[in-house]
């Protein structure tokens, strides 16, 4: 038994810069400062946006938009085969504040488009320079469609990006770069610079619009993509018992649900939202919570002495 595979870009994670000690988000974004203004007011409106953009590129998608407050950005993903845009209001609302403008935001959510639409959502690489250049040429494409100017559709970048590339994402100049392409793209204006990881222009209507992709295969000995017996990334859970046991298993650290794990049998599965989750045992007082990274192995224990479910991690 597995749960959904599913992959996301824009992830927030805790890594912080070396100058400022400020946090980063997936999409090598800084934290904007918090601000007691607000502007961007709810997932209607974030909807709206949304479907202003795809009707300016001519592409028939259905988004489901999710207001998520406290990962401080927002992020594109694929659950049950339907295409999301997840985003922290509060994250949007500090920004277009920070920026002095309500662009700002906008921009954010059209990079995020930008991923669905280059279909980066569906590949095992997860985020890369090259894919983040591309979905901000389209966020600066799709800025210029709806009417913001060039210095509107890169306020974002300026602002809050950072300044030094990365293995996940590109230095700020690049990306600048790549949004005032696409937007030179749409008003005819050929771009004086050009980005380091350079990618084929936007077109206005491709004929070819990206599809939710079909459920994974069945494994296929030797495919790393699909196989979890040859991909390092699943996580083959075990337990030390003679018969069958319920464990919690949450994607969010909030909504568990049971999971049974077959005396003698791994449990081998993905997170559907991050590339880690948590796993909830019974211990005597109740509960205890552990965390789960993809691409490690964990077996649980029963511990005689204390009478209680452990967790412990597989070496390699």
């Amino acid at each position: 038994m597995r749960t959904k595979l599913l992959l996301l870009f824009c992830l927030v994670i805790s890594s912080v810069t070396a100058t400022h000690g400020q946090k980063v988000t997936g999409c090598g974004f800084k934290v904007p400062p918090r601000s007691l203004r607000s502007n961007f007011s709810s997932v209607y409106e974030a909807k709206d946006i949304l479907n202003k953009m795809l009707t300016s590129i001519n592409w028939q998608e259905n988004f489901n938009v999710r207001e998520q407050n406290g990962i401080q950005n927002a992020y594109a993903t694929i659950i049950n085969r339907a295409r999301w845009i997840i985003y922290d209001n509060d994250f949007l609302e500090n920004l277009d504040a920070y920026t002095s403008t309500k662009w700002a935001s906008i921009s954010v959510l059209a990079h995020e488009v930008g991923h669905h639409y280059y279909n980066h959502v569906v590949s095992s690489s997860g985020s890369t320079p090259p894919k983040e250049i591309e979905a901000d040429a389209f966020s600066g494409y799709v800025m210029a469609k709806l009417g913001a100017t060039l210095q509107e559709s890169i306020a974002a970048m300026q602002a809050v990006a950072s300044d030094r590339a990365s293995s996940s994402h590109p230095a700020k100049a690049d990306r600048v770069n790549a949004i005032t392409r696409g937007w030179n793209e749409v008003k005819g204006t050929p771009g004086n610079t050009t980005p380091s990881n350079p990618k084929p222009t936007i077109p206005e209507n491709t004929g070819n619009v990206p599809t939710i992709p079909s459920p994974p295969p069945a494994p296929v000995p030797g495919n790393t993509q699909t196989d979890p017996n040859t991909d390092p990334s699943w996580i083959w859970l075990t337990i030390q018992s003679n018969k069958d046991e319920v464990v919690l298993l949450s994607d969010d650290g909030r909504n568990f649900q049971q999971a049974e794990i077959k005396a003698g049998q791994p449990f081998v599965f993905k997170f559907e939202i991050y590339n880690y989750g948590w796993l909830r045992l019974k211990y005597f007082n109740g509960y205890r919570t552990y965390k789960l990274v993809h691409g490690k192995d964990y077996s649980i224990l029963w511990n005689r002495r204390r009478g209680n479910w452990t967790l412990t991690e597989v070496g390699e």
